[in-house]
């Protein structure tokens, strides 16, 4: 059984990545906001400081690289956390997705896109540590890797891909378009979704990993964007882009049977991460909104009825529910992730609920707060738009439900579309 305290090693991390989203993201997110593209050279310190935090253990897999980093005997001391035993006796270990999703949640209460631009701490890395090989995952080492899915006529169905990789001797060539990469003009590696025969569907997809330095592998346009701008997001064209056969990701063989699940193996990965990113992003409007109404004599009581309290205070009541159950559903996701426990479906429900309620509070925040809400002197306006991508990337609001719905009913992708 999962229990909900936040496990005593993991506290240090926490109280750093908070004091991070305090005193490094939230002075400098306006100003990335406004210079968009513009790299954030604060961060390079941060990464210096992540990596000998990594090389010395104690980040306990911080981040999206981290998930490789801790192994199976990493578990919490005993009766700190999930550091009971299951119903077979062995130990249940609260590892590097646990970990990653609550000081994602920290920094995101900073900035979004700040925490999306940290680098070798991306979706890629995720992907990679989800599904490489123990050769392939010291091979790629602390390199920063981006996540390439989506394409113009492919966006949240996966299966939908039209970017080819064909075999050719010991090597597969890459043709195809790629939109929305988060990070992929400053990854030093692309983790690209292609198909080895188009005709067989989704059961033909594979990723490989491209060096961003490829000739084949062409910079088309950085994307202006609604919300998180201090994150690029790029377009990529691959054209007869040669990758060693040694770098595609998972098994080479097309099955017909679970094929693709090696490849959709990743979304079990970042999908809690990127709930954890909603409820980061949730608390920090819930908690701005509480400051600056109590400063107008609006105190919520949770013991009282609530229709004995102003609207806002009763707002902020069920906003605050909404966000508890989010979070929930995220750590849940990612410790079930730490024990080997199959969390597709589970990963999409934190995601579907993380995203939505993040854009409904953050847009219910913007209106409580009034002229506060919607003016540059408050970051409630920033959130309000950085929040939208947090329903849309990594799989939409209504494939989240689709895919719950899937595996509540038991039935396929063909039976229910």
């Amino acid at each position: 059984m999962i229990d909900l305290e936040v496990p005593k090693k993991f506290r240090p991390l926490l109280t750093q990545a908070a004091s991070l989203a305090d005193d490094m993201f939230r002075p400098i997110s306006r100003k990335y906001d406004l210079a968009e593209h513009e790299y954030p050279t604060e961060l390079d310190l941060l990464s210096a400081l992540l990596d000998g935090m990594s090389d010395s253990g104690a980040t306990q897999g911080a981040g999206a690289r981290g998930s490789a980093q801790v192994k199976d005997t990493d578990t919490a001391p005993a009766g700190v956390g999930s550091g009971r035993n299951d119903r077979l006796g062995k130990p249940n270990k609260n590892g590097a997705n646990l970990s990653s999703v609550l000081s994602i949640m920290q920094t995101c209460r900073g900035d979004v896109g700040l925490t999306l631009s940290i680098p070798r701490q991306g979706l890629g890395n995720a992907a990679i540590a989800a599904v490489a090989s123990d050769e392939q995952k010291e091979r790629y080492g602390n390199r920063w890797a981006a996540m390439a899915i989506t394409e113009p006529e492919a966006g949240s169905d996966s299966g939908a891909i039209r970017t080819t990789a064909i075999k050719d001797g010991d090597e597969y060539v890459l043709n195809g378009e790629k939109i929305y990469v988060t990070a992929g003009s400053r990854a030093d590696l692309v983790v690209v979704w292609a198909t080895l025969d188009r005709s067989l569907g989704k059961q033909a997809i594979k990723s490989f990993v491209v060096e961003t330095s490829n000739p084949g592998l062409q910079l088309v346009r950085l994307e202006h964007k609604l919300g998180i701008r201090a994150s690029d997001t790029a377009a990529f064209l691959l054209q007869d882009c040669r990758v060693p056969a040694r770098d595609l990701l998972g098994d080479p063989e097309i099955r017909t049977e679970g094929g693709f699940g090696g490849v959709m193996q990743t979304f079990d990965n970042t999908r809690p991460l990127v709930a954890a990113m909603a409820c980061g992003l949730t608390r920090a409007c819930l908690d701005l909104t509480t400051e600056l109404l109590a400063k107008e004599g609006v105190v919520p009581d949770v013991d009282a009825p609530l229709t004995a309290q102003p609207y806002a205070a009763t707002r902020l009541i069920q906003m605050e529910a909404d966000y508890e159950a989010a979070y929930l559903l995220a750590l849940r996701a990612a410790w079930m992730a730490d024990n080997g426990k199959p969390n597709s479906m589970q990963a999409s429900m934190a995601k579907a609920k993380a995203g939505r309620t993040c854009v409904n509070v953050a847009l219910a925040c913007v209106e409580l707060a009034g002229a506060s809400g919607y003016a540059e002197t408050e970051l409630l306006e920033k959130w309000a738009r950085d929040s939208k991508i947090l329903d849309i990337f990594e799989g939409t609001q209504q494939i989240q439900l689709l895919i719950v719905a899937r595996r509540l009913l038991g039935l396929s992708s063909s039976q229910l579309k």
